[in-house]
């Protein structure tokens, strides 16, 4: 991700399964935005293998290590550039992606709506000191809330989107903001993901892991992402 946010999280050591996507960085550790353009104004290299955070992970699987792809899953037709890069999950990179990804959510429960604005330009002035004309966009994006659900059953490994509605994050950034965490789901029940609490990429318990976050009142739910 592209800003600091607070994670409650709580590690699970076992369960890990090496027939599943991402187990080869399993132990890399956290940086926040350790990918860039290899130019201003961001100098950062377009891949590497030793750092991540939960969306340079996500993204890394994906790509299954491979730079072309990850160029086309990170910026908008491939085009290598910091304005074209899909920042936001929300407006950007589900919407760049979705011949890739699709949001599942409603196959797991009742779902409801978070309704969030991006507002890319005040966003890349307060936080990058760039000034460029975007028109804010507006997303309803479906997500199941904390108390939906029990428990997720699935065949195949999964992105798992964390949903927020926290107004501090748009008095601090610039913007609205619903996904502030992201990971792979995994048939196993762990959540494979890149986490700052850790400090590293880790397996974590699922369902542990949901829990902890639900005690925060500004964590919502979940979205469930498909890889097609």
């Amino acid at each position: 991700m592209r800003w600091v946010f607070i994670v409650f999280f709580l590690v699970g050591c076992c369960g890990t399964d090496v027939s599943y996507p991402g187990h080869n960085y399993l132990g890399a550790r956290y940086e926040i935005s350790p990918l860039g353009e290899a130019r201003a104004p961001d100098v950062d290299p377009l891949i590497r293998f030793d750092a991540f955070d939960c969306t340079t992970f996500v993204e890394t699987v994906l790509a299954d290590g491979d730079l072309e792809r990850l160029n086309n899953i990170r910026y908008r037709d491939g085009d290598i550039g910091f304005l074209n890069r899909n920042h936001f999950i929300e407006s950007d990179w589900l919407v760049n992606n979705a011949g890739l990804v699709e949001n599942v959510s409603s196959e797991f429960g009742a779902t409801a709506l978070r309704h969030v604005a991006i507002d890319k330009s005040a966003w890349l002035w307060r936080v990058h000191g760039v000034r460029a004309d975007f028109s804010p966009v507006s997303v309803d994006l479906e997500y199941l809330p904390y108390g939906a659900f029990d428990g997720i059953k699935i065949n195949a490994p999964m992105i798992v989107l964390f949903i927020t509605d926290n107004p501090e994050i748009r008095d601090k950034i610039g913007t609205d903001l619903a996904v502030v965490h992201m990971g792979i789901l995994l048939p196993n029940g762990m959540l494979r993901h890149a986490s700052s609490v850790a400090g590293r990429v880790v397996d974590s318990d699922f369902m542990e892991y949901v829990e902890q976050r639900a005690k925060s009142k500004t964590n919502i739910g979940i979205s469930l992402v498909r890889i097609k």
